[in-house]
């Protein structure tokens, strides 16, 4: 069956350099080290942990924690010298890789400007936003442009959580053990439910009235929407008057989930009844997860010969054009 995963990072030199920069901090050492390393792979080693988990392409994203906080200058020059390295590793593996466009969305007009060069002239699928840039939600009007050039090139925003800004953390994560109020802001819980407010944002603001083509990627088995999906409707629904349509009905109609990173049944079950097969991709989170981690799963999955199809690939095609 082939499978194509679509949370797949990557990073550069150059970027690694810079992100040190910004947070005072050497770039993945000591723990995250092997990480590091993978994350420059765009060759063999790459490629030879896609083929042991039977992996047929991957969609590339650039993990580029921190680069909002670049000048606009310095981050529009970098996102398009990542792009560049991307597109080099595209065209000398395109039935392996493909690309998401990274943005410096502190220069909207600008991230416009290169997301279109990037699907025009580089064949990107989309592009990936990471977090919130600099306190500020998609919803923001100042980022319309971006939203309105994803419109009308007909491809998708993936939107992947972001370490919580300086405040959020200190409100709701300090004060505990070493390491438990970092991995408690991101991986551990508080980032995947900032993703899941950032989509209800999007939402509730009128995004969708206004962009009725666009098409968000939420990673993470939904961000925790699936599950509480209903209780945002219950909740919203009095106050939410002045848009077209229900909440629910947005996210049935502009957009998809991915399976990175949660690799047990119950909340694909979940993703499943509430969402359905047609808007559910694979992924894996790849280098963060294990290809193997995200093939075992997949093959255990308690779901139908086609919705396994769907799940695996089909929808990937079909939304992003592969």
């Amino acid at each position: 069956m082939r499978t194509i995963a679509i949370e797949e990072h990557f990073s550069t030199p150059q970027c690694q350099t810079d992100l040190q920069k910004i947070t005072g901090q050497v770039m993945f050492a000591p723990l995250m080290a092997e990480i590091g390393q993978k994350l420059l792979d765009l060759g063999d080693g790459r490629l030879s942990d896609m083929d042991a988990a039977g992996i047929d392409m991957q969609v590339l994203s650039l993990s580029g924690f921190g680069i909002y906080q670049l000048d606009p200058a310095t981050g529009t020059a970098l996102a398009r010298d990542c792009n560049d390295a991307l597109a080099a590793a595209v065209r000398t593996h395109p039935d392996r890789f493909a690309g998401f466009a990274f943005v410096a969305l502190q220069d909207p007009e600008g991230a416009a400007a290169e997301l279109e060069r990037c699907v025009t002239r580089l064949g990107f699928k989309g592009a990936m936003v990471s977090g919130t840039i600099n306190g500020r939600f998609l919803d923001d009007p100042s980022f319309q442009p971006v939203l309105a050039a994803a419109e009308q090139l007909d491809v998708p925003i993936y939107l992947h959580p972001g370490p919580p800004p300086p405040d959020v953390f200190k409100a709701y994560f300090s004060g505990l053990p070493a390491g438990v109020g970092g991995a408690l802001a991101t991986a551990g819980w508080g980032w995947h439910v900032e993703n899941g407010l950032h989509s209800l944002r999007l939402v509730a603001s009128g995004v969708f009235d206004r962009f009725p083509k666009l098409q968000l990627i939420i990673g993470h088995m939904g961000e925790n929407i699936p599950f509480s999906l209903a209780r945002a409707e219950e909740r919203l629904a009095p106050v939410t008057s002045h848009l077209q349509r229900r909440v629910p009905d947005y996210f049935h109609t502009n957009f998809h989930l991915t399976t990175s990173g949660y690799f047990t049944m119950q909340p694909l079950l979940c993703a499943l009844t509430v969402f359905g097969a047609d808007r559910i991709i694979f992924a894996v989170d790849y280098p963060y997860s294990a290809n193997t981690t995200g093939r075992n799963f997949l093959n255990a999955a308690p779901i139908s010969p086609g919705d396994l199809e769907k799940i695996a690939h089909l929808n990937a095609e079909r939304l992003l054009k592969l």
